[in-house]
């Protein structure tokens, strides 16, 4: 598939050539453009995914070239740079519609971090539009006909018009962030920001600055002042994805903002108000996080105003071929296979999806990669859905005659857990069901490095 492509727009030669590498080094596709005009003449020409763009720079600033870019393309994501510019500035690009800013000097890591955030983001509301496109009904983004889907497009329904915060639960998979985007998209807020944040993603001190910004010399590295995410999200929504993985001084302080509308930023004392509606999502069940001490009870009750559960896939069976056949639509221009047939359409079907939506979508690319003719077939489709007996959880049962020792099935189950998720321990440790200390745990018990994954 082709890799996003971002684009720089700097007069800075030396700046544009760094960033170029260092971004292709990501796996991007990266354009250059030392000038306002010329580029906006390759954002109509080569329709980038995102823009880096320098506020200050002598041939047209930056400011200029971003209206007429929103011209060209309104959904396209800009991260505005600024070493010269004041904080007005920088809050005028936000109100034309830039993604985000950073001021120069600037951390590579953080503009990395921010450039992934907001393609995320910039997908999702694509996603989101697509689907709308192709439904009667304009609140329904969920491709489906099944009951337990017409009740989540009933419920997203109702929500969108109001201001009440939200609560969307469902397994890993299900299209959680999805849903989130089209509430915000069908409320009396669409007109406003959507900013979402990974609250399992990043450790708790960045994780507070990115809420709520910090001042500067607030810490080491702070060189500048930071709009932090709820501030970013004023008028608009903002979406706390993975919420029972914030540590609970977090807890605490995102309480707090919930009940006043009110914070400081991190080494500040000014307070600052915003009015920001709030989505949160998780794949936990957060009574149990709250009988173990890990969530707190009156966040809960202040996040599940109003729930949303999204139905795992094997639940919604009859929506499988819906689905297949949407997300390779959307690959058709790419491959050779314009279908799927019977045969492989039935195997989809049987299977039982653990991984949801997201698995289904990653299964029919991958079919579509290895297909050289025009319709996808049985062995078109991996081994293990074809061949894996699975009992009514989606586990694999092959339980040797010999016998077998749990903990080498255990130890096993782990060392793949990290694999799967390159490293991540948060995101083992989820795919197993428990916490991140007891992963940890574990793995110490087996002798695991969790640093070579």
């Amino acid at each position: 598939m082709k890799h996003p492509t971002i684009l720089i727009i700097d007069d800075e030669e030396q700046l544009c050539w760094a960033l170029e590498r260092a971004l292709r080094q990501e796996g991007y596709s990266v354009l250059t453009a030392t000038g306002g005009r010329h580029g906006l003449a390759l954002i109509q020409e080569k329709n980038p995914s995102l823009v880096v763009l320098d506020l200050k720079m002598p041939e047209m600033d930056g400011l200029e070239v971003l209206k007429r870019a929103r011209k060209l393309q309104p959904k396209l994501p800009v991260i505005m740079l600024t070493a010269h510019g004041t904080m007005e500035s920088a809050i005028e690009a936000m109100k034309l519609g830039a993604a985000d800013f950073i001021a120069k000097p600037f951390d590579l890591t953080e503009l990395k971090l921010v450039i992934k955030q907001n393609l995320k983001v910039s997908h999702l509301v694509n996603e989101v539009d697509f689907w709308r496109a192709e439904l009667t009904n304009k609140y329904s983004n969920m491709i489906g006909n099944s009951p337990a889907i017409r009740e989540v497009v009933q419920l997203i329904e109702r929500v969108a018009a109001s201001n009440a915060t939200v609560l969307i639960t469902g397994e890993s998979g299900t299209g959680k962030e999805v849903a989130a985007v089209a509430i915000h998209q069908n409320s009396l807020r669409h007109k406003g920001p959507f900013v979402a944040i990974n609250c399992a993603a990043l450790p708790e001190q960045l994780l507070e600055s990115e809420l709520f910004g910090h001042e500067k010399g607030a810490f080491t590295g702070a060189a500048g002042r930071k709009l932090g995410r709820f501030e970013l999200a004023d008028q608009g929504t903002i979406f706390l994805d993975e919420i029972a993985e914030m540590p609970m001084a977090m807890q605490v302080k995102l309480l707090r903002v919930l009940q006043e509308k009110s914070f400081e930023r991190v080494g500040g004392t000014e307070t600052v108000h915003v009015d920001v509606r709030v989505i949160a999502a998780t794949n936990r069940n957060l009574a149990q996080a709250i009988e173990k001490g890990l969530f707190r009870e009156d966040l809960f009750y202040r996040l599940n105003v109003f729930q949303i559960k999204l139905p795992p896939l094997r639940e919604r069976k009859e929506d499988i071929p819906l689905l297949a056949d949407h997300f390779l639509s959307r690959l058709k221009h790419a491959y050779p296979a314009q279908s799927i047939s019977p045969a492989a359409m039935e195997q989809l079907v049987k299977y039982h999806w653990p991984g949801n939506v997201r698995e289904l979508q990653n299964v029919i690319e991958r079919a579509a990669i290895i297909c050289q003719g025009d319709e996808i077939k049985p062995e078109h489709l991996p081994k293990e859905l074809i061949t894996s007996p699975r009992n009514e959880d989606g586990l694999v049962v092959r339980f040797p005659d010999e016998g077998i020792s749990l903990e080498t099935v255990e130890k096993e189950l782990i060392m793949q857990a990290l694999e799967k998720s390159n490293g991540n321990q948060t995101r083992a440790a989820q795919l197993l069901g428990i916490t991140r200390s007891a992963l940890l745990y574990r793995a110490q018990k087996y002798g695991l490095n969790t640093e070579r994954f």
